[in-house]
């Protein structure tokens, strides 16, 4: 069956206007993007410039960088035109940062417009930002809310976030700026998730989603999985930044792993694993912990099974693009295209699937490009 017809796994995302990240679309129709953030010091060049392309690597489609003194924006200038992803510069409070990031090459500008001082000044940054054709990226933060908002409702709360994220909103508007999408972070899931879905109904600028200081890998991929998990089912988010107290590009893995489990982008291949039991005729864990390392490298979007046993693993088989089963006396099953196609013994096993995981990438590229080629020529 068509996935088109099962409606239990169609996800309506929310209307938003589309911005610019750079060359990156953010909102309207476009693919949700994966962000992650550098842990270097900015002014260490070198440093910054290698993680930003480790992240690029891994996948990223927006990398933001922290700006907090003028060195550090100082340092964009070299950055910039050493990465293909758009940076994204984080200013928190001194105007002046913003100004010279825009006219050091950034993309995009974190700000507050709130934080940053008078309406000339915001007036000087806003101007920054247009004569470079930089975005801005308003971000609130339930740790860091006015003290006006919190005097007036007791606590960080979503209607204290959504009442300073409409303010800030309206700073930018008033200075004919719209160029800017919006983030609405707590470290609390429950906070998160409420302060988004109001946002999300109270205005339609592209909403960067996450849950901020989620922790360490696994817990803060659990909290994580569970509040942005939330929020892209129901069609809230346009762009996606996983927090972990981590290396930055676990948050990338993390995040193009949630979007692939609700279908909604595809980077790389999907391993569907047992957790293997007294059934499994090899060591189901063993494989698929080194298959994952072996594939890192496709970016091609597929699937793989891998299950230890012929209980579910011709089921699985026949929904993803190669499908492997173990079977007794340490003969197994391959399958291609959900159909069984080969037997294969013990030895090698991890092997004979990366070379057939690499071929049928080359054949999907293949296709891709023949059928692109195609549609351009009809085009003309």
């Amino acid at each position: 069956m068509s996935a088109a017809v099962r409606a239990y796994r169609q996800i309506q995302r929310r209307k938003s206007r589309l911005i610019h990240v750079g060359k990156v679309p953010v909102g309207g129709d476009s693919p949700i993007t994966v962000q992650s953030m550098t842990n270097t010091r900015t002014t260490d060049i070198q440093a910054t410039i290698d993680q930003i392309r480790q992240l690029e690597i891994a996948g990223a489609d927006i990398v933001r960088v922290s700006c907090p003194d003028e060195e550090s924006s100082a340092a964009l200038k070299h950055i910039v035109p050493e990465v293909t992803v758009p940076i994204v510069a984080d200013i928190h409070f001194h105007y002046k940062r913003g100004i010279e990031a825009a006219q050091n090459g950034a993309a995009c500008l974190r700000i507050n417009p709130g934080n940053i001082g008078s309406k000339e000044r915001v007036a000087e940054v806003v101007k920054a930002a247009k004569d470079h054709n930089c975005s801005m990226r308003i971000g609130v933060n339930a740790g860091s809310l006015e003290r006006e908002l919190l005097e007036k409702y007791g606590e960080p709360c979503p209607e204290a976030m959504v009442e300073s994220a409409l303010n800030h909103i309206r700073i930018l508007e008033d200075h004919d700026f719209f160029n800017f999408k919006i983030s609405c972070k707590a470290s609390d899931v429950f906070l998160a998730v409420a302060a988004y879905q109001a946002l999300a109904e109270a205005c339609d600028y592209p909403l960067h989603i996450g849950v901020t200081e989620a922790g360490g890998l696994r817990s803060g991929t659990v909290k994580s999985s569970i509040g942005l998990g939330m929020l892209l089912w129901s069609g809230i988010g346009d762009t996606v930044r996983v927090s972990l107290s981590a290396d930055p590009v676990e948050e990338v893995k993390v995040g193009f792993d949630m979007l692939k489990s609700l279908g909604l982008r595809h980077r790389g291949v999907n391993i569907i694993s047992c957790p293997s039991c007294a059934r499994q005729q090899f060591d189901v864990i063993k494989t698929v912990e080194v298959l994952e390392q072996r594939l890192a490298h496709i970016t091609t979007p597929m699937t793989v099974s891998v299950i230890g046993c012929v209980v579910n693993g011709p089921g699985e088989a026949t929904m993803t693009d190669i499908g492997f089963t173990g079977g007794g006396k340490g003969t197994h099953q391959v399958y291609i295209n959900g159909l069984p196609n080969h037997r294969l013994k013990d030895e090698g096993i991890v092997d004979h699937l990366v070379s057939l995981v690499e071929d049928k990438a080359k054949q999907i590229e293949a296709e891709r490009a023949a059928a692109e080629a195609e549609a351009a020529q009809a085009a003309e």
